[in-house]
């Protein structure tokens, strides 16, 4: 791995995307990954199941699915292989070895110019997506990259806080929460402005001590989809915003600037305020495939 960046720039992508059509999608979120690298980003953010759209019918999410190496991971690998970036986007992945076996998982897959650097599959699946996909399987990875070592998660899965914890205190230092934010959580959902999702996002980032990148499909019901709430959020480990919320109604983008070792810093607030050293872990603990913290 080459050394490590002082900071990245990280572009929010927040796409309408037409459930159903992923060619279409896909051509679109390519055009808004290439423009941002071209305006300077290191790392393209972009929705949850971006490529399909938010498909939650099992007929039709088996019709938008398609492999960890189908068309959509070489387009992005290609883009980023020639722009020397990375990009993070959400896709219905179908894995297994024949028809009768095959799964559906609703994946995240971040990429370099090599292929894949992380591949994430949604532990917590919400509502309807119960229907047509199967929980993930492979944790929560993380990866040392040259702009920091990175989490993943998607959408509900930022509602259980052990999964932002865990990753911080495994070493994520920014985590990508590529999204679809619609209503049936929370009691109420504001009109205007920020969504109890990205209140949850503020919060945990401060607590965690660790950058977060939430980005949301917005306004999918105009296209036969939910009603996708849009409002994405970049966060720095203080829990401040960096950008955000963005747009309710229609597509959006922001570019923000993380300073790793601000992240890094963040795990010690004063000489006698360390959130990481002050844990009583003789009195409770986390723990994540064998290990605690």
């Amino acid at each position: 791995m080459t050394s490590v960046s002082d900071s990245v720039v990280i572009a929010l992508e927040q796409v309408e995307v037409v459930p159903g059509r992923p060619e279409q999608n896909r051509d679109l979120c390519l055009r808004r990954a290439e423009s941002a690298f071209a305006a300077g980003a290191d790392l393209v953010v972009l929705p949850e199941l971006a490529i399909g759209g938010y498909v939650v019918d099992p007929g039709r999410a088996r019709e938008v699915a398609e492999p960890l190496d189908g068309p959509t991971t070489a387009a992005f690998s290609t883009l980023a292989g020639r722009t020397g970036g990375m990009v993070a986007y959400g896709f219905c992945e179908s894995a297994g070895s024949g028809r009768q076996d095959t799964e559906l998982f609703n994946t995240v897959v971040v990429v370099d110019g090599d292929g894949p650097v992380l591949h994430y599959r949604k532990l917590h699946l919400f509502d309807r997506e119960l229907e047509a996909y199967t929980p993930g399987d492979r944790g929560l990875p993380i990866a040392p990259t040259r702009y920091g070592v990175l989490g993943v998660c998607i959408c509900y899965d930022l509602r259980f806080v052990e999964v932002l914890r865990a990753m911080s205190l495994r070493g994520a230092e920014i985590v990508l929460a590529p999204a679809a934010w619609v209503g049936g959580y929370d009691a109420r959902v504001p009109t205007v402005g920020a969504t109890r999702h990205a209140e949850s996002v503020i919060a945990q980032a401060n607590l965690d001590q660790v950058a977060v990148v939430a980005v949301s499909q917005v306004a999918g019901a105009g296209a036969g989809g939910p009603a996708t709430l849009g409002g994405s959020v970049a966060v720095d480990a203080y829990g401040e915003l960096l950008a955000g919320p963005l747009s309710r109604t229609g597509a959006d983008a922001a570019v923000v600037r993380v300073d790793l070792a601000a992240v890094r810093a963040a795990r010690v607030r004063s000489a006698t305020i360390r959130p990481r050293e002050d844990r009583r872990t003789d009195v409770y603990a986390v723990q994540y495939r064998g290990e605690t913290w």
